[in-house]
Formats: structure tokens, C-alpha cells, sequence
């Protein structure tokens, strides 16, 4: 047998040809050369030998399935024609397994756990330069916390996904190996820090060492893993063994509330008893969403039944009664992080009357901006977790407790959680007025960000070889610009054209506050939203893609950024040849490009990638009153708009009600022709949809890779 000249199969079914003792899942092979030659002559039987065989069979073309000889391998690798074919069935796992190389990181499932580690070799255990098919492909794996190796197949292999460049950063909830414990623990990244060359990641944790609630530990970044990396689907949860916790009051039928990794989840215990390969008692629920795993079985067997995708069972202590329908409050509030709503749920949850955040004295400024940051965006909730000086943590405490938990819990926040929020602001110090008089949301979400919880200003623009960290980014134009109607993305790379700025990095958040001669007196009548903000020219050291031809760029010609030729593609870059092209143009003789950034090792003809920023919110000002606009979703017509003062019950003794409500009016004239859009009056159009145009004041943009929840 050769690899290199035969042809492999497997047999999917019993056939003509085929003896008795031979199974479906059987792996055999023919020679290339033969293979055609029966081909050819039309044969209906092909003459195989099955893999550690002499003997020749001939046997029905139907029951055969091509293999590749690396797949060949790995299933010769299984222990029985059962499993081969299983696997051969699934596909998934085997399609993973052939992409693997040495060196990857993955995990392995040994008695019944997943232990992380790197592949070391791939291969037959007996080193052979070409696959053994006889002896199967097998994996040598080194497990992390130790140095321990293991030979598994590939069913016990999952590829882990391939670290991004900051694979953790701040603010990422974690898996992690603390001290080289071999069982995973979880917990959200607070610091990093380089200690005697090593990067070190300071965690607080789910659970510290003796199991109680809160802790934190330091552990060297290689043994930390971000959470939605984590291949497991049912141990997001609490992982403390399991206990008599409020397992008296936990009974069949009973609502119970669970505690996953993206927040808790509501269901009804259909099942109580112990599983195979568990230790304790497990409860079978079948939640209200489907945010499960199963339809009621495990492991092949049903112990109840549900819909699809409902079904999940968890450890007994993970579960607490669900009293908040009978006593009207919120189960373990404090203890939980809510994640944001998300697309399918924002017209159950979000939209309507006392939706939102409810506004008083003056605090249109305060929700809008609240609202537009957390209710469906988690770029900003390192805020609610980052460790704060000790007089501030109320403050920190007051942000997630009583506004942000509530807002994605229940879509409503009390006028008196905000006006909390306010008074311990005045009483630390920070302005006298804050209770009383209104505020720019500029000014709240820099005295949040800065110098409350000291959080790192997510962008750094370089100028001039000096680079200058800010919160936000005021638009200014300079008097030569020669826009009319323009978009997100033209008002930026304008004003970065004019203040000859650039970006540092990628900003996870990036908050742009419109051209306005102050609040009452705008630059433009119209601004069109821009979904996506690219701002891959907007990088100081990034790779660049030629205008012309989309291969790497080598020069930058900062003199054709108004070149009328050009005028809708901002910064431009070009290759050499390319260059020398645009170049040779009489008008553009004069022009002296500059040389572009270009990676060490990058191909030529490799167009570099695009860096680009997410809409999801836009706060608006009208008359000294703030109001804001969600892009919730990926549509045209996903569009929230929210006012913390919609309307009001009662005149003194009264107070104000929020509104929420689906906009979707805004796609028309996002689609409209721009000559047309340009001649529309603002009286003419929608009043929604005027507001979004018209009364834009910061547009909020965050990095995709940003999202503390997946």
C-alpha cells in the first residue's frame, strides 16, 4: 500500500461483494492506476482490499465513499468500524482534525473532562514518513499544568480557536488555570501586567480557593482563555460541587432561575437525579428560551422532553427558586451580570411606554447617554467591574446595580435609581449641580470614564510623533471643506485630514461628537449615519491597501486627499506602480507622496485587511433636550428611538414617562438619491427620522471584537 498512488474508501452500507464479517465503517483501498482502468470500462464492482489486507474483493461502486488518505488515517485510528463511521457521518470533527498542525492549541477530553494543550505531533505512533493507514493517525499531545503527554484520535481532539491578536485584554470574562490546576476556574480580567518579562493577568474571580463567592489571583497570561472561546457547553455556570443549596425549596415543576456564563436564565425543573459520569445531583430544566443545549437527553437516553434547544442540565446548586413572580423582586440581583439585550429580544423587552430610562429634573443629558451605552452594548462594562478607589465603588456599584442590571433585566429603569446616581456624584465633590442642572453627556461620561474609574482612554491619536488619549473625539472641519451632505465617515477622515491626526491602534469604543458652533448651532442640516466606520487609513502603523489596484501600498499622498478625482475615497494610499501612474498626471506633478507603512514580510499582492467599527448608537439634541437613537441591529430598518421625558402624568406632583419605540421609517431615507435627500426640508421629513438627520450630536461606534458577552 502507498498513499501517494492509492486510492481510499470507506463502506457506508452493506453490498454485492462484501463477506460477512466485514462492517460498514471498514476502510479499503485500490490503486490509483486500476481505479481509472475500471472506471473506464464501467465496471458496477471495484476491486478493493481492506487496510492490514492482501486479499482482493470485488465489491458493489454504491457502497463506497471516497476518502482522502489523511482522512483514511484518522479513522483507521478509531478502534471500531462503529466509531469510523459515526465520525465519517458527523464530518464536523474529522474536517477539523485533517486542518490540524503541530503546534496548534486544543483541547482534550480525558475521563470525561476537556484539558487544554498543544499538539506536538501528528502522525502513526511508529513515525512512519507517510500516514499509516494499517495503524492510523494519531495525536501527541502536551496538556497544560504540568508537562503531562497523551496519544489520543481525533474524536478526543477540539481544535482551540486561534488567538486574535489580543486574545484577552481588560474586562474579558475568562476561563483560566490557576497555579496549574488541572480544572478550569472563571473570572473577569481586571489588570494586565508584565512581571519579570511575563505578562500577568489579575483576576477576579467567580470563586476563590475555598469556594465562597468573589476572590481574585493572578495567573500568567498562556494559562488564561477568553470564556466564549471555552468549547464546553454546559460549564459556564457555577462550578462549585454540588450542595443542599436551595435544593429543599427545588422541586419537580417548580420555576426555577440558573446562573449561566451570559447571565441567568429562567426555566422549569422537568427532571431531578444523578446522570452518568456526573458526580451529584443534576436537575433537567427546560428553560423559557431557546438558550439550551438539547431536547431533553443526554448522552442518547431522554429523561424528559422539551422543544429543541430548551432542554439543558445543570448542577442542582447552579439552580435558586424563581421568586420574582410571586414576590415581585429580582432573584440574587447582586450577584449577577446581565448581558445586553440582544436583537431578538429588544421589541419584547425594550420597546413601549415606561421603557427605558425614566427621565427627572434635567437628566435627558444622564439616560440618553446610559441608555445608548448599555443597553445593547457591552464595549463600555469593564466600567461596571474595573476596581474602584473605595469611595468611589458606590458610585460603580449604583452604575451596575441600579441601572444597568435592571435596564437589561426588565427594560426599565426608575427616575430615582438615576437621580441616586446623580446625588452621590455631588456629594463626592465632583459638581455641585448635578442633581439640579443640566449637563453635556461629553462632560458625564468623562468624569465616569476619567476620573472616577480611572479607565484606560480607549483612543490614542498621533500627531506630530506624540500621541494624545481622549474619551472622546470632537469633529472639527476647517474652512476649505467643500461637504454638503456628508456621512460619519467622510466628517472623520476630514477632520483627520485637516488636524493631520491618525489613530494609534484600533479603539474598542469610539465616541465622535458632530461639527456644532455649540449645542444650538449646527454645521450641517443633514448628517448621514454611517453603519460601518472604516478606519483602516486612519492607522498610523497599518498595512494599507493601494486605491487602485488593492494590493499592499507602499506611499501615502496626503495632496490627493481633495483631488476631485478622488473625492469620495478620503486617505490615499497607492503600490509604487500605481503611484507613479496617478502621479504622472500633470496636475499631480507637484505632489510629494510619503512612504506608507508596510509590515515586515507581507506579500505584495496580499490586500491587507479592513479595520472597521460598529454603529450602535447616536444621541441627538433638540432645544437642550437629549434624546437617542439604537442600531440594534444589522437591517436598515433596526432603529430604536428613545426619550426619557416622551410625555408626562400630572403637572408638580408628577412625573415624566420614557418611550421606546421601533423607528424603522429611518431606512427610507437611507435609501433615498442624495440629490433628493440634500433638497428635503427637515419640516417635510418623518419627525423620528428628522431627529436622526437633523439633531445628530455623538455617534457611538464600537470594535466588533469588543463585546464582553457572545
Amino acid at each position: 500500500m502507498d498513499p501517494t498512488q492509492d486510492l481510499f474508501f470507506i463502506i457506508t452500507e452493506r453490498g454485492e461483494g462484501i463477506p460477512t464479517y466485514i462492517q460498514p465503517g471498514t476502510i479499503c483501498y485500490i490503486n490509483e492506476k486500476r481505479y481509472f482502468d475500471e472506471v473506464s470500462a464501467e465496471s458496477p464492482m471495484l476491486p478493493v482490499k481492506w487496510l492490514g489486507s492482501h486479499f482482493e474483493h470485488r465489491v458493489q461502486v454504491d457502497c463506497l465513499h471516497p476518502l482522502c488518505a489523511v482522512k483514511a488515517a484518522l479513522l483507521q485510528a478509531l478502534d471500531t468500524e462503529e466509531e469510523r463511521l459515526d465520525a465519517f457521518l458527523k464530518k464536523e470533527a474529522l474536517e477539523a482534525a485533517a486542518d490540524l498542525k503541530e503546534g496548534s492549541p486544543v483541547f482534550v477530553e480525558r475521563n470525561g473532562k476537556l484539558r487544554q494543550g498543544t499538539l506536538r505531533y501528528i502522525g502513526s505512533r511508529n513515525r512512519t514518513v507517510f500516514p499509516d493507514c494499517t495503524s492510523g493517525t494519531f495525536f501527541r499531545v502536551e496538556l497544560q499544568g504540568g508537562g503531562e503527554e497523551v496519544w489520543v484520535p481525533f474524536t478526543c481532539l477540539r481544535p482551540a480557536p486561534e488567538a486574535p491578536e489580543a486574545p484577552v485584554q481588560e474586562g474579558d470574562r475568562v476561563i483560566f488555570f490557576p497555579d496549574q490546576e488541572k480544572r478550569a476556574r472563571r473570572g473577569m480580567v481586571i489588570e494586565l501586567k508584565k512581571t519579570n518579562g511575563e505578562t500577568m493577568a489579575f483576576i477576579s474571580t467567580d470563586r476563590d480557593e475555598q469556594g465562597e463567592k468573589g476572590g481574585a489571583v493572578t495567573v500568567p497570561i498562556n494559562y488564561v482563555l477568553k470564556e466564549e472561546y471555552h468549547p464546553s457547553d454546559m460549564e459556564s455556570m457555577d462550578t462549585t460541587d454540588p450542595g443542599t443549596v436551595n435544593g429543599s425549596s427545588i422541586i419537580l415543576h417548580s420555576r426555577v432561575r440558573v446562573k449561566l456564563g451570559k447571565g441567568p436564565e429562567y426555566g422549569i425543573v422537568r427532571w431531578i437525579g444523578q446522570l452518568p459520569g456526573m458526580d451529584g445531583t443534576r436537575v433537567g430544566l427546560e428553560l423559557d428560551k431557546k438558550t439550551g443545549v438539547n431536547d431533553g437527553t443526554f448522552m442518547n437516553k431522554r429523561y424528559f422532553t422539551c422543544p429543541p434547544k430548551q432542554g439543558l442540565f445543570v448542577k442542582l446548586s447552579s439552580c435558586s427558586p424563581d421568586i420574582s413572580d410571586t414576590q415581585g423582586c429580582d432573584v440574587d440581583a447582586e450577584s449577577e451580570t446581565v448581558p445586553p439585550i440582544n436583537t431578538e429580544d429588544v421589541k419584547r423587552l425594550l420597546v413601549g411606554r415606561m421603557k427605558g430610562i425614566q427621565g427627572h429634573c434635567n437628566s435627558c443629558y444622564m439616560d440618553s447617554a446610559l441608555f445608548s451605552l448599555f443597553s445593547c452594548s457591552s464595549v463600555l462594562d469593564s466600567l461596571l467591574f474595573k476596581p474602584a478607589d473605595p469611595k468611589d465603588q458606590p458610585i460603580q456599584r449604583t452604575l451596575l446595580m441600579d441601572i444597568v442590571n435592571p435596564l437589561r433585566r426588565k427594560g426599565f429603569v426608575e427616575a430615582g435609581s438615576v437621580m441616586k446616581l446623580r446625588k452621590q456624584l455631588q456629594e463626592r465633590g465632583y459638581c455641585p449641580t448635578f442633581t439640579t442642572h443640566e449637563k453635556d453627556p461629553e462632560e458625564f461620561l468623562s468624569l465616569i470614564m476619567n476620573k472616577i474609574l480611572s479607565l484606560e482612554p480607549p483612543i490614542k491619536l498621533c500627531s506630530g510623533g506624540s500621541i494624545q488619549s481622549s474619551f472622546c473625539y470632537q469633529i472639527f472641519l476647517d474652512e476649505t471643506h467643500n461637504l454638503i451632505l456628508p456621512t460619519v465617515q467622510q466628517l472623520i477622515e476630514h477632520s483627520f485630514y485637516s488636524g493631520n491626526l491618525k489613530l494609534a491602534e484600533v479603539p474598542s469604543c469610539l465616541i465622535l461628537q458632530m461639527p456644532r458652533f455649540g449645542k444650538n448651532f449646527k454645521m450641517f442640516q443633514k448628517i448621514i449615519p454611517s453603519f460601518e466606520l472604516d478606519i483602516t487609513a486612519l492607522i498610523s502603523d497599518g498595512p494599507q491597501q493601494c486605491l487602485l489596484c488593492g494590493g499592499l501600498a507602499n506611499e501615502e499622498c496626503v495632496e490627493c486627499f481633495r483631488d476631485p478625482a478622488f473625492s469620495r475615497n478620503g486617505f490615499k494610499y497607492f503600490c509604487h506602480t500605481c503611484s507613479s501612474q496617478v502621479h504622472s498626471h500633470h496636475s499631480r506633478k507637484s505632489h510629494r507622496p510619503s512612504r506608507a507603512f508596510v509590515p515586515d514580510g507581507w506579500l505584495q499582492a496580499v490586500a491587507p485587511p479592513k479595520d472597521k467599527m460598529e454603529l450602535f448608537a447616536v444621541l441627538c439634541i433638540d432645544t437642550s433636550h437629549y434624546v437617542s437613537f439604537l442600531k440594534y441591529g444589522p437591517n436598515t430598518t433596526d432603529w430604536a428611538f428613545f426619550d426619557s421625558m416622551s410625555d408626562r402624568e400630572g403637572e408638580t406632583d408628577g412625573y415624566n414617562i420614557p418611550e421606546v419605540r421601533l423607528c424603522p421609517e429611518v431606512a427610507r431615507y437611507l435609501h433615498m438619491p442624495l440629490t433628493q435627500l440634500a433638497h428635503l426640508q427637515p419640516r417635510d421629513m418623518d419627525d423620528v427620522a428628522k431627529r436622526l438627520f437633523c439633531d445628530a450630536y455623538m455617534y457611538l461606534y464600537q470594535s466588533p471584537s469588543a463585546s464582553l458577552y457572545h
